[in-house]
């Protein structure tokens, strides 16, 4: 059988949205907040779209994952940030957008009864690489360009979740079977049709290694937006550097099978996986 491709995914209803939040004054600068039931604390995924950094997608097509995770214990977050493709959005909105997005959980906690100790990042495909970024974020530098993305005080992440997730910008930008447009790693760090070394040393997770805090990084053996092996050769990598990488890799999958949860995918091989790394509720 075909995996999925997007246009299948986008013919079937949406999911409804969650709570509507503003996190800054740009109207994209907003996420949905949804809890579990019970009084809390809860622990949180911030939800991270993908759509190659670009307006191809927004957080609409994740609702149903931000939907579904609940049901695992987890609050979601789920975040809309500025793409690279819109007006005012060059190099590094992206990244601070996501930074005051995350951050902004601070001012939702007491409120919305949420354990920030617990904090989880959940990104599908290009919102994988934002995941594995924001938890590196607390490491960079707190001066210059880098301290311009880190943020004056960036809330720490206790682990990543990627759903194909696209893992090191510099080795999919090299990868001739991915699908994203040959500009979207340039257009990303801003650096025209090159990629400057010094904003890969703080925009690619590649070069962030060790992030030290868990990972499940989670993709399709049949996708063909973000290559297997482009996931695979960045769990070695952390492996290797002493992060603890758990990395699934589904034979029957796609790139949106992972993230669509009517499907036996997600029931039989994601949602178990993430149960296991958040420790949560379950049969």
């Amino acid at each position: 059988m075909s995996p999925m491709t997007w246009e299948q995914f986008r013919e079937l209803p949406p999911a409804p949205p969650g709570e509507r939040v503003a996190w800054g004054g740009d109207t994209a600068s907003f996420g949905e907040l949804r809890r579990p039931s019970g009084p809390g604390p809860h622990p949180v995924a911030v939800v991270i779209h993908g759509g190659c950094w670009r307006t191809t997608a927004d957080l609409s097509y994740m609702r149903h994952v931000a939907g579904a995770l609940p049901e695992l214990g987890l609050a979601t977050w789920s975040i809309e940030f500025r793409r690279v493709d819109q007006e005012g959005a060059a190099w590094p909105a992206i990244f601070r957008d996501v930074g005051r997005a995350v951050d902004h959980l601070r001012k939702l906690a007491d409120v919305r009864s949420l354990d920030l100790e617990r904090v989880v990042t959940v990104g599908h495909s290009s919102g994988g690489h934002l995941a594995l970024w924001t938890a590196a974020r607390t490491g960079l530098p707190s001066t210059g360009e880098a301290g311009g993305i880190r943020g004056d005080s960036p809330l720490r992440i206790s682990g990543v979740v990627g759903l194909a997730p696209i893992t090191g910008l510099e080795d999919f930008h090299g990868r001739p079977d991915r699908s994203c447009p040959e500009t979207a790693v340039p257009d990303l760090l801003g650096g025209g049709p090159d990629l400057p070394s010094e904003r890969l040393d703080i925009a690619d997770p590649a070069r962030l290694v060790p992030l030290g805090v868990p990972q499940l990084l989670v993709t399709g053996a049949l996708d063909d937006t973000v290559p297997p092996a482009h996931v695979r050769a960045f769990a070695e990598l952390a492996s290797a550097a002493g992060d603890r990488v758990t990395h699934v890799e589904v034979e029957r999958a796609g790139h949106f099978e992972v993230v669509a949860p009517w499907t036996d995918v997600w029931s039989a091989d994601v949602a178990p996986a993430i149960r296991r790394f958040i420790g949560g509720p379950g049969p």
